[in-house]
Formats: structure tokens, C-alpha cells, sequence
């Protein structure tokens, strides 16, 4: 994933966009960039690699070197950018956040329509920002540029340009998928992927892009250089795993639509009478299923702890890391025990989401090995069956690498593959097959998902305004 901030104002705001894109790095573990522009030195820039050691030690000295009346940083975690482009446009700065699919298609068309060329990194790889800037420099304004852009992606693509005379322009992804929310103070404006990011350094919400939208920014005005589409497809996972809990999408808060989540769960389950016997308490997986089993533990009276704590200022974020043994190893490094809570208990735990199974069989085992009596598992979102194709959110694990799909296959081969709905329904036999299956690998006295009706209602937009295809596979 990624995330980026801008902001532009009558005064130097480099110390708002220095912790703006700093409140954007649970998104990204990889890369941080920052570039600024002011009139006597115009664009500067600065990047750094933050995999051992967080944004703000690699920029608290940016303030020697660096200041603007207009700023924007990325967090990124596959290429460095912000880059700086000299163009038929003029000079520029640009972020992105999204994934294209079809890069290599787009690159070979562009050498060969254009003779023109790429910078390299590392094994020959573009850099997609570059590609990106390199397919809006071919119309002859950044409006057209962006829109010709986002039209040959195959992927998703929201874009921040800083130009060369200290304005900005902001462009939505094509249906919406990821946020770009607008703040305003006295000052100026900010933009931002995450809204509280800019309410934390001053701004107040302004307003949110329609998809496909593209806005100018400048210290005294906001204008829409092109108007939003109807069609929105906004990713559902913001609300359930990887929005940050303060942060508000569409209106609605990402940690109340959580609670809301695990409340529909436990309704559900107390309707259907599977709600598990004698337990002591409802726990989340720490820390974006918490606010989910809260919800849960509310509706079904069981009372909510915590048995275990994530010790978190050392250790960098566990899911991030892209080998899978460290990824494994740190989380479990990670988790310390609360034993009063877990010795002789009967538990049920609720998570975000099942990609792997990995790291929730090393938590089970975690569990037993500190006492646990049974270890009862929740997800708050319905059961993985494709792979994300729109965002570098998952998108590196291989359909056969999810979890549901592995247990499919054991079950009745590639056959299985075309009853992928009736494995995600509960009520049917392949669905309660498939839980039971899962369920006795991970050790768990009983694992259930939340459904995708209960998801979308807990989010509380239509369901053809969201992206489910990692759950329904529809586009």
C-alpha cells in the first residue's frame, strides 16, 4: 500500500506535511519522500528508505535543508518517489498510490510510440511513478495527462503533483477505490489520504473527491479542473483492516463501523445458535480486530480482555515484511502475554481477516502454550477467495496461497474452484466443510467468518458503490 499528503498555504507548511505523511505510515514500510517548493530555490526533494527506522528519525533534520509555501510526502512500500519531472507541462513533483498491472504493456507502447526512455532502478525495474508521469507528459495539459493515464491503467492510480510554481493538483482513482479528502485552515489547504492525518495539524475537513475527480489546490482556492464520475467502487478493507481507526471515509468513522462489524457478528450467531458455550472472554487480535471484538463482546454480554499485548516500539509491523518466516517470527516476538486472562480459560478471538492462516496459527499455538482451555476464532470479514488485482494491498499472495483456496483444493480439487460462493456461505455443506476443515488445522474449537451482506451493512453504503471482489470476485 501507500499513502500521501500535500498542502499548500500563504506560510511555509513543511512542518504540517512533515507530520501529515508521517500519520500515513501504517500504510507503508519501504520508502518516505518529501518535496517542497518555494520561490527562491523551486522544487526540492529528499528520500529515504524507512525499513529500519521510522519516517520521522530519517526527516527531523529535513528542516536545515528543506521549506515551501507548498509541500507533498509519500509513505511507499515499493518505489521511492516523490520524483521531480521536467515536462511539456512544466516542472513538477509527483506521488502516487495504487498498482498497475499492465506496466510492462505500458512501457513497451510508450518506447515504442515515443523513442523515448526510462530511468532504471535495480534489476531494470521502471519506477511506476515515473511511468505514470511519463504517460500524463504525452497530452498537452496534466488534466488530460492524468485522465489518459488512469484510462490505459489496468489497476488503480491516485495521483499528488506539486508544480513547478507551489500549486497542487490532487486526482482521485478512476471508480475510487483508496480516499483523497480535502482540509482547510486559515493558512491554506491539505490534502490527504487519511483525514485525520490534516485534522491533527490544524485543518479541518473540507470535503471529500468524487471518483475520478481532479481538484487544483492553491492557498486561497479550491477548483475542480474535472468533475467526479458516477461509478465508485471504494475498497472495503479500509473499514475493516487497514484504515486507521480515527480516520472517515464517505462519512463513516473506520473504528464505529468496526464496532458496528463485530456487533452483526455476535446478532448473528446468537440468531442462528452458534454462539460457543462457557466462554469467558470475547479478545481481538491486536490491534484492527480490537474494535470489532468490542462490538462482539457487547451484543453477546461475554466480557471483553485483553490476553495479549502487542509489544510494539521496537518491532516493526509484522505484516509488512515480505519474507514469510520473519514475518512470522517478529509477530510472535511481538505478542506478550496477559496468563491470568489465558490459563484455564475458554477464549474466542476475532481478527481482521484470514489471508494465509500463518500468523493465526502461530497465535493459536501462542495461545496454548500460555494455558488457553479453547481458542475460539472470529473473522470480521467474510472468507478470502481472490487475491486483490486493484491495490498492493495482498496482492503478492497468489490465489493458492490464500488459505480458503489451499483448503478447497485438499477438499475436492480444482473442481471446487467453481463452487467458491456455496464455500463462502456458512449454510451450505461445502461452507461448513470448509470451516470445519480450516478450524482443525488451526487448532481452533470453532472458527467462523462474517458474511458479506453483514459486512456491507455494517459499512452502510450500497454494496455496487464497494469493492468485494477478494470475497465475491466480482469486478
Amino acid at each position: 500500500m501507500g499513502g500521501f499528503f500535500g498542502a499548500v498555504g500563504k506560510n511555509d507548511v513543511l512542518l504540517d506535511v512533515f507530520f501529515g505523511t508521517d500519520y500515513h505510515s501504517h500504510l507503508g514500510t519501504r520508502r518516505g519522500g518529501l518535496a517542497a517548493w518555494n520561490k527562491e530555490v523551486g522544487l526540492q526533494r529528499e528520500i529515504h528508505n524507512i525499513e529500519n527506522s521510522p519516517f520521522r528519525t530519517k526527516f527531523e533534520y529535513i528542516f536545515d535543508d528543506m521549506s515551501g509555501t507548498s509541500a507533498i510526502g509519500c509513505i511507499s512500500d515499493y518505489d521511492p518517489q516523490p520524483l521531480l519531472m521536467k515536462s511539456r507541462n512544466g516542472g513538477y513533483a509527483i506521488c502516487m498510490v495504487g498498482i498497475v498491472n499492465n506496466k510492462d504493456e505500458l512501457i513497451s507502447n510508450y518506447l515504442k510510440e515515443t523513442c523515448g526512455h526510462f530511468s532504471t532502478m535495480t534489476g531494470g525495474k521502471v519506477n511506476t511513478t515515473e511511468l505514470i508521469a511519463a504517460l500524463i507528459n504525452q497530452k498537452e495539459t496534466l488534466v488530460e495527462g492524468i485522465s489518459f493515464a488512469q484510462e490505459v491503467i489496468d489497476g488503480t492510480a491516485s495521483v499528488l503533483i506539486m508544480k513547478d510554481d507551489g500549486d497542487l493538483v490532487a486526482a482521485r482513482d478512476k471508480v475510487g477505490r483508496l480516499p483523497i479528502i480535502i482540509g482547510k485552515n486559515e493558512n491554506g489547504y491539505a490534502v490527504s489520504f487519511e483525514s485525520f492525518a490534516f485534522e491533527k495539524v490544524g485543518y479541518e475537513v473540507f470535503r471529500e473527491l468524487g471518483p475520478g475527480e481532479i481538484v487544483e489546490l492553491k492557498a486561497d482556492s479550491c477548483e475542480t479542473l474535472k468533475p467526479a464520475g458516477n461509478e465508485m467502487r471504494i475498497c472495503s478493507f479500509l473499514w475493516s483492516y487497514y484504515g486507521y481507526p480515527n480516520s472517515t471515509y464517505e462519512n463513516i468513522n473506520v473504528e464505529t463501523m468496526r464496532y458496528e462489524n463485530g456487533k452483526r457478528m455476535a446478532e448473528n450467531e446468537i440468531e442462528n445458535g452458534t454462539l460457543p458455550k462457557d466462554l469467558d472472554f470475547i479478545c481481538g487480535v491486536p490491534d484492527s480486530g480490537t474494535p470489532h471484538a468490542i462490538g462482539y463482546s457487547h451484543k453477546s454480554g461475554v466480557n471483553f480482555a485483553r490476553a495479549f499485548i502487542k509489544y510494539t516500539p521496537t518491532w516493526p509491523r509484522s505484516f509488512m515484511p515480505t519474507n514469510q518466516t520473519q514475518r512470522a517470527k517478529v509477530a510472535k516476538m511481538k505478542m506478550i502475554p496477559v496468563k491470568e486472562l489465558i490459563s484455564g480459560k475458554n477464549l474466542m478471538f476475532v481478527d481482521d481477516s484470514i489471508v494465509r492462516g500463518t500468523q493465526m496459527r502461530e497465535t493459536v499455538e501462542f495461545l496454548y502454550e500460555n494455558g488457553a482451555q479453547s481458542v475460539h476464532m472470529r473473522s470480521a470479514c467474510p472468507p478470502i477467495m481472490y487475491s486483490c488485482k486493484y491495490l498492493n494491498f495482498s496482492r503478492q499472495t497468489s490465489p493458492m496461497e490464500l488459505f480458503t483456496r489451499a483448503t478447497i483444493n485438499e477438499l475436492e480439487g480444482e473442481e471446487g474452484f467453481n463452487h467458491l460462493e456455496e464455500y463462502a456461505d456458512a449454510t451450505t455443506e461445502r461452507g461448513r466443510k470448509m470451516r470445519q476443515v480450516m478450524a482443525e488445522k488451526l487448532r481452533l474449537s470453532s472458527l467462523e467468518f462474517q458474511s458479506l451482506p453483514g459486512l456491507i451493512e455494517s459499512i452502510g453504503l450500497p454494496k455496487e458503490k464497494l469493492c468485494t471482489y477478494c470475497w465475491d470476485g466480482k469486478e
